[in-house]
């Protein structure tokens, strides 16, 4: 039915249109009716609202247009068998034409014919071999009177007339190809033209000198005639370069490092004499253009010819110049480098107007009527094949798919890849110069007792740097080092980040906090810290809170990073997209060079495609905004992180110093050893009773109640920071830090997602699986903190100074099982569990005989019952 429905011009339902592809029209009907599951009546009701107007209305057509056919059918009926009486007619009498035409074509032929159109042939052949032998007799003639000719012409200064005689015997020298006279002529050919040439040359210099555009046009012409152009062109180059090659010979530059340069010798920066240098350069151009448009039928090609030429006639050539400057600054030399970029960047960008310019000129001055010079000049010369001078580092080759092709505005010609090709090799090594750089230009830690501020201060100087480094990469890769920048930038920040992260570790913050706040010593006056206690947890918040902000700075900078990056990727793809769009400031050259290094590698754009994704690319919503959102600087995020932990664990090495005060000395108590279990007083140092306590149920040791009680201590610490979300920071990168608690945190800190479109499910799902630490509330804080001290406190008890109590008999064992049932009471209570503290309990609370029963089935894997064994002498049974 649709494809009846084709021609029509009302605009059907695409469901009408799928009946094509359905031949069963009851499943089509059911497909249309249910296409998501069953539906209620409400639903189904309401879908049929719009099925069935669209079902007549499309039948009404169809109907309509079956008629129309019809009477279009009925129409033509009728004259079908008057066409095909016609066409029977005609096939007839063409068949009888062509039988008349064989028969007279017969008839007029006769034996004779075949003889006369041979003879024709050879006379044919007879007279152009004639007449190439004549002009063969011409030519000898001429050669055997040509040197005499020639000379006398010279010796009248009649230099057109010999030009034009050279010229034609040139032509003739084609005859005498693979003959025994043609080196002989050759020889005297070259000795001829050398002649005329040495007889013009001082006349040409003169004319040259005196700017004479109408006798240099004619001398042109005469260089033309002998194949001497380029020769021509060599006179009239060194003529016009001469003072810009001694301005280049006699500089004086302060960074190049010249020792020939006497020391009372004024000199300038390479910068400023380059800028002056290429002023002077477009000055000659300029005047040139005019001179040049007059004397030589391609005067674009010779104005980009006399640039490249003078380029290379250079000395100390261009390179060498460069090497030198480089050498001089040193790590520093990116700036000034990129300064000098500039300069010939601006004087390319100068030159290549005025040679556009020069084609224009020189097409409105030339004449309709009038024909140039030659029109043999090789259209091939106005872009040569640049690939044969290409350095190691041009010679990649890369598939269109990956450099893409563009063509930018301009004059056409391969003249500036002469100039820029100087700086390729350190585009190239864009990446070390820019590490170099930026690594130099930080200036040295001074010592300062306060690490924190110090801190901060050079993360401001650090990130300062990082931001000036953007517009470099813009200014000298055109965005072809985006990859070596971001290199860069994360060796430095990871090399910033590693060498705070050593220098705070091997230093003591105790005596770095000189003062503590006075308000949280008196709120925790009655703990068991000490004043250097105080002085340590406030040195290392504060340390915290510099890595904390570091942090901050980071993600900021990376934002900014991303941004120059999708700035790259989105001109990168335009200049794809548009073969023919410019790029303001630069030359066709200079991104030629650049798409040709290795600078254009697919690590480039695999960065570039990580940022901005073509919208015809298929991809799910998680993999975008999961790519989108990869971090850029990732050494320099696991470095922080690395920090991070490390500030964390000395904090909590000092939030736990009473604890671990406290239990330096338990592995010695003499409780561990004593022989008998005799009745002791309960409750501790605080009890009053003097009841004699059964030994099922011992008291724990005062050891074990001080700790317990700095344990419970432990969330008043917590109060005095509530107000400081310091603790937020890094918080996955604690030691011990549970990750189900983590998760079932950020789980209730999650705000409830937006409503959306039942296909987008993934990102409701994204939002709610990583939740920041800022929305964590500071009773979350506070919970994840008292977690982990707890399971750090566990971990030094049950790593460090369980295993180092020597003896343990059978009184001791079950002391210890009170002290160790005891602590795990209190760590319950601040949502601690720890199954290695469960099985010290455990296999301390063992008996004699259960435990030398044990030790022949337990094996060396198990280091808790190892230990205990120890202790107890089992092994010894």
């Amino acid at each position: 039915m649709s494809a009846n429905l084709v021609g029509d011009s009302t605009q059907h339902p695409d469901f009408i249109y799928s009946l094509d592809d359905d031949g069963n029209v009851v499943s089509w009907v059911n497909d249309l009716l249910d296409p998501h599951g069953s539906q209620d009546l409400t639903s189904l009701e309401k879908h049929l609202s719009h099925i069935v107007p669209a079902l007549e209305v499309a039948s009404e057509d169809l109907s309509l247009h079956l008629e129309r056919l019809i009477d279009e059918i009925s129409r033509s009926a009728t004259r079908l068998p008057y066409d095909l009486h016609f066409m029977r007619d005609g096939a007839l009498s063409l068949q009888v034409a062509l039988n008349d035409v064989t028969t007279r074509s017969s008839s007029s032929f006769s034996p004779q014919s075949s003889a006369t159109l041979n003879k024709l042939h050879s006379l044919d052949l007879i007279k152009r071999n004639m007449e190439l032998a004549r002009d063969v007799l011409r030519e000898a003639e001429s050669w055997s009177t040509l040197e005499s000719e020639v000379s006398s012409l010279l010796s009248e200064q009649n230099y057109e007339k010999a030009a034009e005689k050279l010229s034609e015997a040139s032509k003739s020298m084609v005859v005498f190809q693979n003959t025994s006279e043609y080196e002989g002529r050759r020889a005297l050919m070259i000795s001829l033209q050398n002649q005329l040439e040495a007889s013009l040359s001082s006349a040409l210099i003169a004319a040259i000198n005196s700017r004479d555009t109408a006798l240099c046009r004619t001398y042109y012409s005469i260089f033309y005639n002998i194949q001497r152009d380029s020769e021509f062109r060599t006179y009239y180059f060194g003529s016009r370069r001469s003072s810009l090659l001694s301005m280049w010979q006699d500089a004086r530059l302060s960074d190049c490092g010249d020792p020939s340069t006497p020391s009372n010798t004024p000199t300038q920066p390479t910068a400023d004499f380059l800028t002056t240098f290429f002023i002077a350069f477009l000055n000659i151009l300029n005047s040139e253009r005019t001179s040049i448009s007059a004397i030589f039928p391609d005067p674009q090609l010779t104005l980009s010819t006399f640039i490249t030429s003078t380029l290379s006639a250079l000395q100390p050539t261009f390179s060498e110049r460069l090497s030198a400057f480089c050498n001089h600054h040193g790590p520093a030399a990116l700036p000034f480098l990129i300064a000098i970029f500039q300069a010939t960047e601006k004087f390319a960008v100068s030159a290549d107007k005025l040679l556009e310019r020069t084609e224009v000129s020189s097409a409105l001055l030339s004449s309709p009527g009038e024909s140039p010079v030659t029109d043999s000049t090789p259209r091939s010369h106005r872009r040569r094949s640049s690939q044969s001078r290409l350095s190691i580092s041009r010679r990649m080759s890369l598939s269109a798919s990956v450099t893409g092709t563009f063509r930018l505005t301009g004059s056409g010609l391969d003249w500036d890849t002469e100039v820029f090709e100087p700086f390729l090799e350190y585009q190239v090594s864009y990446g070390s110069l820019e590490t170099k750089f930026l690594s130099s230009s930080l200036p040295e830690e001074s010592p300062q007792a306060d690490l924190a501020r110090a801190l901060r201060e050079r993360t401001l100087d650090v990130f300062s740097l990082a931001e000036e480094s953007l517009p470099r990469m813009q200014t000298f890769t055109h965005g072809y080092g985006a990859f070596a920048l971001v290199s860069a930038l994360d060796e430095f920040l990871t090399s910033f980040i590693e060498g705070s992260h050593t220098s705070f570790s091997c230093s003591s913050l105790a005596s770095s906090a000189s003062a503590v706040a006075g308000s949280g010593v008196d709120d925790l006056a009655d703990l068991d810290y000490t004043l250097e206690d105080y002085s340590a947890i406030q040195a290392w918040l504060h340390l915290l809170e510099s890595l904390r902000a570091l942090r901050d700075h980071l993600s900021v900078f990376e934002s900014q990073l991303r941004g120059t990056v999708l700035q790259v990727s989105t001109a990168f793809r335009a200049r794809a997209q548009d073969p023919h769009a410019s790029m303001p400031g630069t030359t066709r050259g200079a991104l030629q060079l650049l798409s040709q290094s290795t600078l254009n590698a697919p690590v480039l754009h695999e960065l570039l495609d990580s940022v901005l994704f073509p919208e015809s690319r298929p991809s799910s919503q998680d993999s975008i905004r999961s790519r989108n959102n990869a971090p850029l600087l990732v050494k320099s995020r696991l470095a922080l992180n690395a920090a991070a932990s490390t500030v964390q664990t000395s904090l909590q090495a000092a939030m736990l110093s009473p604890l671990h005060k406290s239990l330096a000395h338990y592995a010695a108590l003499p409780l561990w050893a004593t022989q008998s279990q005799a009745p002791r007083r309960g409750g501790g140092p605080g009890a009053t009773s003097d009841a004699a306590v059964p030994t099922f149920s011992l008291s724990p040791s005062e050891t074990m109640q001080r700790v317990a009680e700095s344990l419970l201590n432990l969330p008043r610490l917590f109060e005095v920071y509530v107000d400081d979300d310091v603790l937020s920071f890094s918080i996955d990168t604690l030691p011990h830090v549970d990750s189900t608690l983590l998760e079932s945190l950020a789980e209730q800190a999650a705000p409830e997602p937006p409503p959306m479109h039942a296909r987008r499910p993934s990102i409701v799902r994204s939002t709610m699986a990583t939740a920041p630490a800022s929305v964590f509330s500071p009773e979350s804080i506070a919970s994840v903190w008292l977690s982990s001290l707890g399971l750090s406190l566990l971990t030094h008890l049950t790593k460090t100074i369980l295993p180092s109590i020597r003896t343990l008999t059978t009184a001791g064992a079950a002391q210890l099982a009170s002290d160790l049932g005891y602590l795990g009471n209190i760590i319950s209570a601040l949502n601690v569990e720890s199954d290695e503290l469960s099985r010290w309990i455990e296999v301390v609370s063992m008996d004699n005989e259960a435990g030398k029963a044990t030790v022949l089935g337990v094996d060396g894997a198990d280091s808790i019952f190892g230990a205990v064994a120890r202790m107890r002498g089992w092994d010894l049974a």
